[in-house]
Parts: C-alpha cells; sequence; structure tokens
C-alpha cells in the first residue's frame, strides 16, 4: 500500500510546519508556492506557550534561538525619545519573548530541516479541485495535476482557494486598524529595545532591531480605510499624509519607507470560520483563524496547527474524524487569542492627548509590581495545560 499523499499550498509556517509533521508520520507532501522563490524577510513573530513545546519536538529550539533578532525589552517612548513605561520581558514570554525572531527566518530554519521526500513547487497555484469518494484531485495554475489524499490550504489571511472552497463560511472582521511595515537602515540611536511611539490620531510607530543590521519599522493607526487596492506609491503617499506631524522618528521611517524593498501594507482582520475543514480539504495558520497582530500569537498558533494537524490524522483512516479531531484540539487555543478584551483597541490606538495621557496612566499601573503579575498572564498566549495529542 502507497503512502498517502498531502498538498499543502503555502509555504509560510503553517504550511511548512504540515509538511513537516506530515513527512515525519509518513505522508508524501507536495507544497505549492506562488511566489517564485522562498520569501525572506518581513517582521518580528514570536514562539509562545505550547508551540515552544512543539518546536522543541522539531528539534529546532536551539536554531530558532540561535536566530533571536536581538531584542531585549519594549518601552513607550514619548515624542523625544524618552522611555514612559517599560513593559516586563521577564520569562519567556514577556512583551518582548524568549524567542523572537524574523518571520522569514523562522520559515527558513522550519525549510531547512524539513525531512528529506517534502517536495516544493514555487511559482504556482491551486487552479481547480476535484474531489470524490477516496481522493482529491489537484489541478495547479501551471497544468500540474496532483491526485491526493488531503488538500491543506496554509494560503494566509487573504487565501483564494479559501474563500472558493468555503465560499460562504468566511466571516471577515476587520478591526478597523491599518499597518505598514518595513526595513529601514540602522542609525547609532538605535538600540536592543523595542520602541513604541503614539500621538493623537491614534497614530502609532515601531521601531525594533535585528539581527541584519537593519531596523524593522511598523507604523499603525486606527482608520477604517482599504489601502490594499492601492499601488506602492500612492498607499505610501496616503499613510504619509495621514502621519502628517506625527513628530518623533516618523519621517525618518517614512523616508525609509520609499526606499525600502520590502513594505508590506495590511489592513487587520480578524478570520473567523464555524469549520475549519470540508471533505479532504483542511485549513490551517491565518487562512482558518487570522488573529491579527492585535491578538498576538498567529505564528505560534501556524506552528501548532502543523502538528496537530498530523497527530489528527495519526492512526485515523477515517479523514472527517482526523480533521474532527485536529479542529477540536486546536479551537479552544485559537478562541482564546482571538477573544479581544473590550477596549483594547481604543486604549491601544488613543485619538486625543487626553486618551494618551490616560493609555500612560493604564499602562504604568499595569507595569507596577502590584499588577505585573495580571499583566504577565496578557502575554501568555497560545498556552494552554491541554498536552499536545500524541503522534502514533
Amino acid at each position: 500500500m502507497s503512502n498517502p499523499h498531502a498538498v499543502v499550498s503555502g509555504a509560510g509556517i503553517a504550511g511548512l510546519s504540515a509538511a513537516y509533521w506530515l513527512r515525519s508520520t509518513g505522508w508524501e507532501v507536495t507544497v505549492i508556492e506562488r511566489a517564485p522563490s522562498f520569501r525572506d524577510g518581513g517582521q518580528n513573530v514570536d514562539v509562545r506557550g505550547v508551540a515552544r513545546e512543539v518546536l522543541d519536538r522539531m528539534g529546532l529550539f536551539g536554531a530558532v534561538k540561535a536566530l533571536n533578532t536581538t531584542e531585549t525589552t519594549a518601552v513607550f517612548v514619548d515624542e523625544q525619545g524618552e522611555v514612559t513605561v517599560e513593559l516586563p520581558s521577564d520569562g519567556p514570554d514577556g512583551a518582548t519573548a524568549e524567542l523572537e525572531i524574523l518571520r522569514g527566518d523562522f520559515a527558513r530554519a522550519i525549510l531547512d530541516h524539513l525531512p528529506d521526500g517534502v517536495e516544493i513547487v514555487y511559482g504556482d497555484t491551486i487552479g481547480d479541485t476535484a474531489e470524490d469518494e477516496d481522493s482529491i484531485t489537484v489541478t495547479t495554475a501551471a497544468g500540474r495535476v496532483l491526485r491526493a489524499d488531503l488538500l491543506v490550504i496554509a494560503e494566509g489571511v487573504r487565501s483564494t482557494t479559501r474563500d472558493r472552497l468555503f465560499d460562504g463560511l468566511v466571516d471577515r472582521r476587520p478591526l478597523g486598524i491599518n499597518m505598514v511595515f518595513g526595513t529601514i537602515p540602522r542609525t547609532d540611536g538605535d538600540d536592543d529595545r523595542w520602541r513604541w511611539y503614539s500621538t493623537v490620531g491614534g497614530r502609532q510607530v515601531h521601531l525594533r532591531p535585528d539581527n541584519h543590521g537593519t531596523t524593522r519599522a511598523i507604523l499603525a493607526y486606527a482608520h477604517a480605510e482599504d489601502l490594499a487596492p492601492l499601488d506602492r506609491d500612492r498607499a505610501l503617499a496616503r499613510v504619509r499624509a495621514r502621519y502628517a506631524g506625527a513628530g518623533w522618528e516618523t519621517e525618518r521611517v517614512l523616508d525609509g519607507f520609499d526606499a525600502s524593498e520590502d513594505v508590506y501594507v495590511d489592513g487587520l482582520t480578524q478570520i473567523r470560520m464555524p469549520t475549519w475543514h470540508r471533505g479532504r480539504v483542511c485549513l490551517v495558520g491565518d487562512a482558518a483563524w487570522c488573529v491579527t497582530p492585535m491578538g498576538g500569537g498567529g505564528a505560534s498558533l501556524a506552528l501548532t496547527s502543523g502538528y496537530v494537524l498530523a497527530a489528527g490524522l495519526a492512526g485515523r483512516p477515517d479523514t472527517e474524524a482526523a480533521l474532527t479531531a485536529y479542529e477540536s484540539w486546536m479551537r479552544p487555543l485559537v478562541d482564546s487569542v482571538q477573544k479581544l478584551p473590550p477596549g483594547v483597541v481604543r486604549l491601544a490606538y488613543p485619538r486625543t492627548r487626553l486618551g494618551l495621557a490616560l493609555r500612560t496612566l493604564v499602562m504604568r499601573a499595569l507595569t507596577s509590581p502590584l499588577l505585573t503579575p495580571v499583566t504577565a498572564r496578557l502575554t501568555r498566549v497560545a498556552d494552554t495545560d491541554r498536552p499536545l495529542p500524541p503522534i502514533t
């Protein structure tokens, strides 16, 4: 009897984790990735909660720790760059996690340690699918025809394959937050801290160190507009107008983005779905449940989902039962991250001077010795007391 075959669409953290664990449990795996080659770059992600155990089981804990961004702590700063609040970064799951890594470095670490036999096809996408009782046939845009036992969609929050195969089941919930990410030159004034500046109009500026000799920058602001349809220049022009007079390092970041090769614009949108599988198709990572950076833990959930999927399939010849087991284990973990505390968006993005002052008072209270244990619990995302399901 031949080994079962899985087609995984998407070579990000979720897709590569699924490929790793399915191949480790005896599956033949073909990964289809739309990008013409592996995508380096990206912003900070971290490994928290139960994902740390998954990483350890992959034998990658040390490799990921060695790729740390060099960030040591997170601070709020005022317009002069003076620290107003320092967030606790003690322990593995502080505001700056023990395992803090760039998205591209994380994905490459998994890619470089995939078991032998995983086939990766770049520059192609899922075109059509046809399912029968025993298999699913996947036809790609380039004309490849793959007969498989399972199709794993790991295409991210804007997955077109998900939208087509789960039509009517995708609940998009915009948070009213736009974020612009990019890499800019490092200066002598940059250090090993994540510096977070907020100003009126619900605008934020973030500077974070990396391990590549550059600085990762983020502009994030509260405004209900969709920049996705705009080309890069028009989107950045819109953002520049939005940040007029914002102060601190804003002009440096905007000028850096104009010259950056990896600017990415995103309107934060949660994805909620009543089911993550249908027939021989299942979803993992942001395609299934995007929690957004507001919830945090997206990379940890993505990594964990690959393991839990493989555990559900191991020893269960019934695909429906296996995928139901996968969902049953993952959903409480996802729900705990996806449910944002009331008022968190307004607190994070104050629009007035009074709002800024109140936010500073709240953050100082939360980081006081009396409330530090409460604050520490807020950063323990993707955490659970349940043991990981066994892979047999």
